[in-house]
Parts: C-alpha cells; structure tokens; sequence
C-alpha cells in the first residue's frame, strides 16, 4: 500500500530545488558586503529561498497580502511556528516579504519565529507596526499585541505576559472565527506558567484547545500544547488523543513527531514513545540532509535526538542506541562554543555502553573522535572513569590503572584551581577596597562554585576504585569505595554488590531500581538476574517473565540480557525468547519508519565547479577529489573584512596542509579583479593558495552562500572531504576567522569517513 505519507516525502526531496528567485527588495544605503540593506535584524537567520513544502499543517489565518503565494508561505510558517520550528517558520515568513514586502503580518511572524531573540524580535515587530496602517483591524490587534509586549517601557516580565494573553482574549471575542487566536491562547497561557504566571485550571485551558479542534481536528499547534498541557501534570491519560495525532497533524515537522513521546514516556509506553523519537529524527535527518542546514542549526535537534538514545536504552536497542550516539558526536559543531548535539552524544554513548557492559567498544573507542579527552568538558571525569571501568573488567589493569592515575590528576588541578578561584576573588575583593567580611564572602563564594567539578572528580575516582579493588579481588576495599560512589546508577550498583558478594545489598538496590524505573528493560533485567544468581529463582522467573512482555525489541547479545539465557531455558523457550512486537490502538495511523527519512544524518555532496584562476587556468573542483579541501568564499577585494579572513587562513596554510587539507578561495571579483586581492596580502609572496574567479556567482548560489531575498552574495567556509562531500559550513553576513579551531574540528570530523554514516543509512 502506498504510505500515506509519501506526499510529505515527495515535497521534501523538492527542498533540495529553490523557489524562484523573489522580487529584489530596495532600500536606502550601502550596507558593509554580506550584510542585509535592511538593517542588523536581518543579517542573521535564513537568507536562502523558502520552499512550499507538504505537511506543515492546516493552517487557515488570512492576511493583507496583494500575493496568493505570500499567502501560503506566511501560513506555512504559522505552521512551523507551531511545531516551534523556528529556524524555517522565519525562512517562511522572509519568503513572504520578499515577494510582497508590504505584507505586514510576515514581519509579525518573523517576531514571533525569534521568541529566544528578543532583540531581533524587537526589531522585526516594529517592521510590522510600520506597516500596520494598511491592514485589516484583526491583524492590527495581532500586531499591537506582540508589540505591546516587546514594548521597551514594559520590563515586568509578568505584566507583560498576562497584558499578551488579555490581548489573546479580546481577539478571540472579537474574531470568534480567528482559530489562530485560540490556539496560541493556549500556548501562553502554557507557557506562563514557566514564567511566574500560574495556570489556576488545566481544563479551563483545554476547553478552549477543545473549541479548535471541533473546527479543525488536525491543527498541529492545539496537539502540541495540549501534550505539553498535560504533561508532568498527572493528566499525560488526557493527552493521549492527541498524542496519537501530533506528528500527523503535520508531518514534515520532526518536533510534532517527538512531542508524542512526552505523553508515553511519561505513560512508561516507552517502546511507543521509542517510536515517536525515531520518527522526529528520521524527519528531521531527512530535511537537514536536503536542504543542506547543519544540525544543531535546529534548535531542539540534539534534543530529540538524546530523548530518542535513551528510550532506545529502556526498550533494549542497544545497538541503535549506541549508534545514534556515535553519530551525534560525528555532526559538525558550529563553533568552538557550539556543539549541543556533540555533548549529549557523549554523554549518552558513555551512559550506553557502561550501563549495557559493553567494555570491548568502550576499550575499542578509547582515544577516538567518540572518547577522546576534550578541553573543557564537565564529563572528562565520568570518561576516564567508565572507560577505565572497561579496562579493568576486561582483565586490563595496567591501562585501568592508567585512568585511575589521570582521574588523580585531574582531581588534584581541580582542586589547585580552587584554592587559585578563592585567592584571586581575595586579590580582587581588596583591591575594591572591600570590608573584611566581604573580602571573606568573595572568597568563599569562589570556592563554593569550584567545588562541583572537584566532587564529580572525587566520586568518578571511588567508582573506579571499586573496579580496581574487584579485578585485584579486594572485596573488602571495593565495598568501602562502593560506598563512596554516590554517582553509580541503581542497577550497576546492584550488580556491583553481587560481585563484592553483598547478596542483600544487591537484591534491596536490584528491587528499589525496578520499582523506580518501572518498565524499563534493564532494571527489569538486573532485577531477575539477582534474583537468580542469590537462589530465589521463582521470583526470578517471575520478573522475567514481566520483562519477556517488553521484550519485541531487545538486542540478546548484549552482557545485561545475554546473561538471562539460563532463565529462558528454565522455562524451556528458544534462544530467542523475545515475543513480537504488539501495535497499540490508540497512536494514530503510523507510517512506515523508513518512509520518513534515514536513522543516522549524513553529509551531502559538494556542488562541483570549474573556475578561472587570474591568468585564466581552469581550476575544477573534480581534480581535488581523493582529498579534503577548505572553500573560501569570499566578497572580493573591496571587502576589508574578507581580505582579513584571507590573512587569517594564510599562515595556517602549511597546519591545513599537513593535515591533508587544501585551501582554495573563491572570489566574486573577475578574474582581472584577483589582482586587487593578491596585493592586499600580509606576506609578501601573496596568499599561498588558489584564488579563482566567480563574477556570475552561480558557484556561490549553488552552496548557499548567497542571500536569495536580496540577490547578494554571502560569506561561506565550506570543508569538503575526500569523497567530496560537505563535512561543515559556515554562512553569513561576517566572514569565519577562527582558523585554529576549524583546523582541530576539520581533523575530528575527516578521523571517521562519512561514506561510513551514508552506507549505514543507505
């Protein structure tokens, strides 16, 4: 049968197409190259075309527009804006202006695509107000609303935030008809209550979501809010409905899929709430891949992602978990204080691997892109402890004890960095001229902020400690450090006890773990391997047979399940005693996974081009191929802030080069204009790398370094591997300067070939 979702898929494979060029926009000035003619506001966010793509939901909010196909893109972004797909619902909303810059409400959307921005907002919403004149009254309410709320003289977040609701009401009493008004009625009234606002009735809310849905049954925004209505609040039961319908209401939308799993998780449905994550990612995998936008340029991208890892963890996909969590770490960071999906990658891939015993991959990835120690990361003392845990269990003392000895280190510059932290404040407080009761609280608050990673330092070395005594069979010592391990989870530390020989530790711990994390695999697991291996073997049997009702999805081979096989066999059950998977009928009409994009993200193929050097010499990209190369688009010689970036990238040309990496540079200039270019360099020979000549700019559109709204070029850094695919970019208004780090991120991404991530995906 054909997916009824094969119409979404259709539309997101055209992403990769652009829309047709939009009417240039005019404006007074000369802005600095790169930058938007219409101020500051405008240089960030998307500059590339929008595109009408299916599955962003029915929306219905009519505005002043002299254009039809304004129409559609500004409700496609109300849409997005409903699944809080900011990044897009703004592309949407500039994709309106651009082809009716009178449209007033499609600057109200690019406000409301900035709700983390406020400053942008700000500047956004006065665009709308500018032209508010000329609307219908209903969309004046709509504008003066927002505005009133970012209204500098109002700085009482609360007043604000019930000023925007009394606003939502009116215009809802106004306009009964208004479906829009309603739905993000409910949305603020949500949301406040993160904000010092409190929701005094649940239901009340909800009667108003109710009033929506009887009108339109599959509006995306009333399902999401309604999840998040619902959720945390003992009620996820009355969300259930729509639950089984947010992802569908608009599938193009990775965080509609992932909201559903708000309502299972909290349900402990989570092979069902499993399911919602993949969902989310696979969409979400499918639009960054087509459309060339790097992944932790979406907001709640490493969030989906890491929820996902870890339902995969409770439902026993322990492969899939581990290898989602690889690819989290393999996604391209966006600058050297930007990398959301590659923390929580880590953070999941070490919390997998320990928790399933998987020490010949946590042995295997030791030192890798996956495990490597990195500058600066909070966890540095959870990865020596978890890696050296592998070591020692796999008979390995010597590199165990190796871990043990950095942890000691790095418990010991912790604490230097105290006692620095405390007489530094010390220096500064009396060089204020501060009493000596101030001078003493300064002090001790230094030490008090320092003591967090000194006791995450201490607690990672007394769980490795509890390894270390146990493969020199200390029984005596692995309990007294097992004790001090306050950050080992329930079932390690059950496990744990067993093998120190504390029988009723392990079985109280064991019991406790699976009553908290009820309907967990591994709890459950560890819970009646306990059970058998201290003698009460019927209780065992019976927890395994609670676990076998979970059980469609386990991977068998794994230490925590592998090691089950004697209770199976009790029961006389094959090898495999899993039991198949059981559909609920209560989530909707689900399409097939696979249908909806790939599992893994992976890199997409670099536009090939052949470009004329200064003498004329065609330099097609094609003969770099076999090697990575570094593409430098820059504005052209009159552009002083990209004859900077070229400046900065010259000396570290020879870095790039013995890294395997070659730089060559792109220019708007004509081939005669490279001149211009050449004589501006810092070092006397020139710049030690290709200049070559794209006066058309084509070769700058096809890489997205060109903003489609007001036809100019952009400023772009593109890295593109051996097999010439784009590994990270960088686009914008300000050319990229931090060569240093990109020469460390160009080497951890090209360490694991990305036809490894395309093949697994293919």
């Amino acid at each position: 049968m054909r997916s009824p979702f094969a119409g979404f898929l259709f539309g997101l494979a055209a992403l990769s197409a652009r829309a047709a060029d939009p009417p240039p926009s005019s404006s007074a000035g000369e802005p600095k190259p790169g930058h938007s003619m219409h101020g500051e506001a405008f240089d960030e966010g998307p500059r590339q075309a929008a595109v009408l793509m299916p599955g962003t939901g029915r929306i219905h909010f009519p505005v002043t527009t002299t254009s039809e196909l304004a129409q559609k893109f500004f409700e496609q972004g109300v849409g997005q804006l409903h699944g809080f797909w900011y990044f897009e619902a703004e592309r949407s909303f500039r994709q309106a202006a651009a082809i009716d810059p009178d449209c007033a409400m499609a600057y109200w959307g690019m406000a409301m695509a900035n709700v983390n921005t406020q400053q942008r907002a700000m500047k956004f919403i006065k665009e709308a107000s500018a032209r508010k004149a000329k609307v219908s009254r209903r969309e004046q309410l709509w504008i003066a609303s927002l505005a009133d709320y970012y209204a500098e003289t109002k700085k009482d977040e609360r007043a604000r935030r019930e000023a925007q609701v009394a606003a939502l009401e009116d215009l809802s009493l106004e306009f009964p008809d208004d479906l829009e008004a309603k739905a993000f009625l409910v949305l603020q009234l949500w949301d406040n209550k993160g904000h010092g606002v409190p929701l005094s009735s649940r239901r009340a809310v909800d009667a108003i979501a109710r009033e929506v849905l009887a009108v339109e049954p599959m509006h995306p925004g009333i399902h999401h809010y309604r999840i998040h209505l619902w959720n945390g609040a003992d009620g996820d039961k009355r969300a259930v409905d729509s639950a089984a319908a947010c992802g569908q209401s608009a599938p193009a939308i990775a965080h509609l899929w992932h909201m559903s799993g708000h309502t299972f998780s909290n349900l402990k449905r989570y092979a069902d709430a499993a399911w919602q994550q993949e969902a989310s990612a696979r969409v979400d995998h499918a639009y960054l891949i087509a459309r060339h936008v790097l992944p932790d340029q979406i907001h709640n991208f490493a969030h989906n992602n890491d929820w996902l890892v870890t339902d995969l963890e409770y439902i026993g996909r322990v492969h899939d978990a581990v290898d989602l969590a690889k690819n989290m770490i393999e996604l391209p960071r966006l600058g050297s204080k930007s990398g959301r999906s590659f923390t929580m990658g880590r953070e999941r891939l070490l919390e997998t691997l320990l928790r399933f015993e998987l020490w010949d991959e946590l042995a295997a990835l030791d030192g890798t892109l996956y495990l490597a120690p990195v500058e600066g990361e909070a966890e540095e003392p959870i990865r020596l402890a978890t890696v050296g845990a592998a070591y020692f269990c796999k008979g390995d003392s010597a590199k165990g004890n190796e871990k043990c000895a950095a942890l000691e280190t790095l418990l010991r510059q912790r604490r230097a960095a105290r006692l620095a932290a405390g007489d530094a404040a010390e220096a500064r407080a009396e060089a204020e001229k501060k009493t000596e009761d101030l001078v003493a609280k300064a002090m001790a608050d230094a030490l008090r902020r320092e003591r967090t990673p000194i006791k995450q330092a201490e607690t990672a070395l007394a769980e490795l400690r509890v390894y270390q005594a146990l493969s020199e069979g200390k029984l005596d010592i692995a309990k007294g450090a097992l004790e001090k391990a306050g950050g080992v989870s329930a079932e390690r530390r059950a496990r744990l006890s067993l093998e120190i020989g504390d029988k009723e530790q392990a079985e109280k711990v064991a019991r406790d773990a699976a009553k908290s994390n009820e309907a967990q695999t591994p709890a459950l697991a560890t819970l009646a391997d306990v059970l058998w291996r201290i003698g009460k073997k019927d209780e065992a049997l019976a927890t395994f047979k609670k676990l076998r009702e979970l059980s469609a999805q386990l991977d068998l081979d794994v230490p925590l399940f592998a090691r089950l096989a004697p209770l199976a066999q009790a029961l006389v059950l094959p090898a495999d005693w899993r039991v198949p998977l059981k559909a609920a009928a209560d989530t909707g009409v689900r399409p097939e996974l696979a249908t909806l994009g790939p599992f893994r993200w992976h890199p997409s193929p670099a536009p090939d081009w052949t470009l004329p050097d200064s003498t004329g010499k065609p330099h097609p990209l094609a003969q770099l191929k076999g090697k990575p190369v570094l593409v430098v688009f820059y504005l052209g010689s009159g552009c002083s802030h990209c004859i900077e970036q070229l400046n900065v990238f010259a000396p570290m040309a020879q870095p790039f080069a013995e890294a395997g990496i070659s730089i060559v540079a792109v220019s708007r200039d004509t081939a005669d204009g490279l001149y211009r270019t050449f004589v501006q360099s810092a070092q006397s020979e020139g710049f030690p790398f290709p200049i070559v000549a794209d006066p058309t700019l084509e070769t700058f559109k096809a890489y997205g370094a060109f903003d489609d709204f007001e036809r100019i070029p952009l400023h772009g850094t593109f890295l593109i591997d051996a097999a010439g695919l784009v590994r990270w970019q960088d686009i914008g208004y300000e050319p990229f300067r931090d060569a240093k780090w990109l020469l460390g991120e160009a080497r951890r991404l090209l360490s694991v070939p990305a036809s490894a991530s395309a093949a697994a995906t293919r």
